[in-house]
Parts: C-alpha cells; sequence; structure tokens
C-alpha cells in the first residue's frame, strides 16, 4: 500500500493522513527528545529512521497503520496516532504520541477517537488494547479519558508495560463514554477553552 492509498479521516481540527518523507523531520526531533522516554527512547539518527520506515512499512504488512496528525487550517503536523502491531505484539494497539510543542491541545484524544472509530466501523475490530509505560502517567490518563481501563489479565509486550483494553464499539455506541470523548473535542476547538492544572496529551 503506497502511502498515497493510505484513507484520510477528518475531524473538526484535524487531518490524518499517511506518513510522507516531509514529515521526518518532527518525528526525528521527538524521538530524539526526552519525550519519547516512554516508547524506547531518545533514538539516535539511525534508530529514529529506521522507525519512520517501520511506520510506513507497517501499513503495507498490516493493512493498517499509524496516521500523521495535520491541523486542518495551517497542515501543520501535530504528531501520529493509529495502529500498530509488531511482530511481539498480543493484540492489536492504539497507539499516539505528539510532538512536544503541540501537547496540551487535545490533538490526541480527537485523533485516537477518530482512529479507533475508523478501525471499528470499516476494519470490524472488535477490540483494542494500548501498551503503557506505567510511569507515562499522561498517556494512562487519555488512555482513560477514551474510555480504557486496565486489564490485568491481557498479556503485556515485554512485562514491564500495563496494557489498558478500550470499549469495544458495541460498548461505545451512543454511551455516556463516547458521549463525554466528543463533548470533550468540542472544548478543545472553542477558543476560549483554556485547561489548566493538569497535563494533557
Amino acid at each position: 500500500m503506497a502511502t498515497k492509498n493510505i484513507p484520510i479521516i477528518e475531524t473538526k481540527r484535524l487531518v490524518l493522513r499517511g506518513p510522507e518523507p516531509e514529515d521526518y523531520p518532527n518525528f526525528k526531533a521527538t524521538f530524539a527528545s526526552y519525550r519519547s522516554r516512554f516508547m524506547g527512547g531518545p533514538l539516535n539518527a539511525y534508530e529514529t529512521w529506521m522507525l519512520y520506515a517501520a511506520e510506513i512499512g507497517h501499513w503495507n504488512i498490516r493493512g493498517y497503520g499509524m496516521w500523521m496528525i495535520h491541523d486542518k487550517e495551517t497542515d501543520e503536523t501535530y504528531g501520529m496516532a493509529g495502529g500498530w502491531m509488531p511482530a511481539a505484539w498480543p493484540e492489536k494497539e492504539l497507539a499516539w504520541i505528539i510532538w512536544p510543542d503541540a501537547a496540551g491541545q487535545g490533538y490526541a484524544l480527537e485523533a485516537t477517537h477518530a482512529a479507533r472509530k475508523y478501525f471499528y466501523g470499516e476494519l470490524g475490530w472488535d477490540s483494542a488494547v494500548s501498551y503503557l509505560d506505567p510511569k507515562n502517567l499522561d498517556s494512562i490518563r487519555l488512555a482513560e479519558r477514551l474510555g480504557a481501563q486496565k486489564d490485568k489479565s491481557a498479556k503485556t509486550v515485554d512485562n514491564h508495560d500495563v496494557v489498558y483494553r478500550h470499549p469495544s464499539a458495541e460498548q461505545l455506541s451512543d454511551s455516556q463514554i463516547n458521549h463525554g470523548i466528543e463533548m470533550e473535542i468540542s472544548h478543545y476547538a472553542d477558543p476560549m477553552f483554556k485547561p489548566k492544572g493538569y497535563a494533557l496529551d
């Protein structure tokens, strides 16, 4: 699957598109930074290049993968969100990463919510998990805002992560969880909304 054939998803503020060569500098800067510490980083230049190539190749191997998150108006990139299942992964994962300067704006919530709806509706996924470092409190908080709950019975990737299981499509349909997510996203889209007090996304 060439990147031009990767489906495009639009949300209120964002456009999710397949990763392209011009998106690489922000990816490289983020994975070379302290922000990537919960995802195996910081990485050197070779490791970062190999991971970015894997992001693109994952679409060809699995038929799904991680989208690049773009601003709908400016086309600026904010991070990545989507599906991830390398060879060692026990289950399909919903994953995300936001560039440091874009954190706290609800982009990960909005993008991952849209990706999950696509996987459930278009690809027929009946479940998904997120494998998280137990010290990565921002991502744990985001998983919980998406309605995911810790699944102590699920197999982990390396016994050093915790597994958060996302609600199924049936559980999300017309649910309080789904309505709450939609409401939070609409708040972030309001220019007057200025969240304070704790880290988001």
